[in-house]
């Protein structure tokens, strides 16, 4: 590498005819624009081999081991985008690419430990991770994780991340027969009965809506119950927008609805408070009452008492 400033310095040395051949007088003709164009082409090429053998611009900045750290993780980065950008509607985040974020989250790591293999080699972690004031490897990765985070994907996930857990299996299995449910009986619909018709979808999907609204309510109150954070309240993107669009599908466009199970204690109570105003002003009503005949009562003894010492003071 020691005799890298002497090409540098003989680049301009070799461009420099070529450029005076280039913006000479026009009247030289087409004779002599030629020769210039073909020493401007010889020049380029050299120039481009000059650049190939390690002038700046190209400079071996990282190790080959932490280059290649550096291209793993702007794979894994691709691949995960682009599982995110696929799967953004309807929202599939979490069952879909919970395998890239779980790789690059293993890229990244080997990034952050890992270190060259001779004494004079540079450290990958300091090299990629922190070397500029941009620090492009770090903000993609802040950017994927609360991303993550945001979309509640862990909630959704077995402990360690390598699949969707048994509850989250068991909603998405019935909302895909909610699903089929709803297009096999608007299918029958079409051909019996009028098209805003949706009585068939209603009385047949009942059931399997019930169960799925259950199953839902069930698993958002048990992640309230055992939540700290306010993150960790709410289920999945995923599992949250197939039931906005299960819903919406059942009250707004099927405009169906279901039979509230709680019908008696919610008449009970209605009822309990409806009557309170009667029950309170029939109670202020004997308790004043009960008053005037307290009042009243010494009122008479004391006449009594009266009377009878006027009849014991005449006698």
């Amino acid at each position: 590498m020691a005799p890298l400033p002497c090409v540098v310095l003989l680049l301009p040395a070799l461009l420099l005819p070529a450029l005076a051949l280039a913006l000479g007088p026009a009247a030289a003709g087409e004779s002599r624009r030629l020769p210039a164009q073909e020493a401007l082409g010889e020049a380029e090429e050299l120039a481009e081999e000059l650049w190939g053998a390690g002038l700046p611009g190209d400079l071996p900045e990282l190790e080959p081991e932490c280059r290649q750290l550096l291209a793993d993780f702007a794979e894994g980065s691709a691949a995960l985008t682009g599982c995110l950008g696929r799967s953004a509607r309807p929202v599939r985040l979490c069952q879909a690419c919970h395998r890239h974020y779980r790789h690059l989250l293993a890229q990244y790591g080997n990034i952050a430990r890992a270190v060259g293999n001779s004494s004079e080699s540079h450290n990958c972690a300091k090299s990629i991770l922190t070397s500029d004031r941009l620090q492009i490897v770090v903000t993609l990765s802040e950017f994927f994780n609360e991303t993550w985070e945001a979309a509640n994907c862990p909630n959704c996930l077995k402990n360690n991340s390598e699949g969707l857990s048994n509850s989250t299996v068991e909603f998405l299995d019935l909302f895909n027969k909610s699903l089929t449910c709803f297009e096999h009986n608007l299918q029958e619909q079409t051909i019996h009965l009028s098209p805003n018709n949706y009585t068939e979808v209603c009385k047949n999907c009942n059931e399997t809506y019930k169960m799925l609204n259950d199953l839902y309510n069930n698993l958002q109150r048990m992640n309230r119950q055992g939540g700290e954070s306010e993150n960790s309240a709410h289920l999945c993107i995923d599992v949250e927008d197939a039931m906005n669009i299960t819903r919406k599908l059942w009250s707004r466009t099927f405009n169906c609805s279901v039979p509230c199970s709680d019908t008696v204690p919610v008449i009970a109570v209605s009822s309990f408070i409806l009557f309170l105003p009667i029950v309170f002003y029939l109670s202020s009503f004997l308790h004043s009452k009960q008053k005037k005949r307290i009042l009243i009562l010494p009122k008479r003894i004391q006449s009594n008492a009266s009377l009878v010492n006027i009849q014991e003071k005449y006698s």
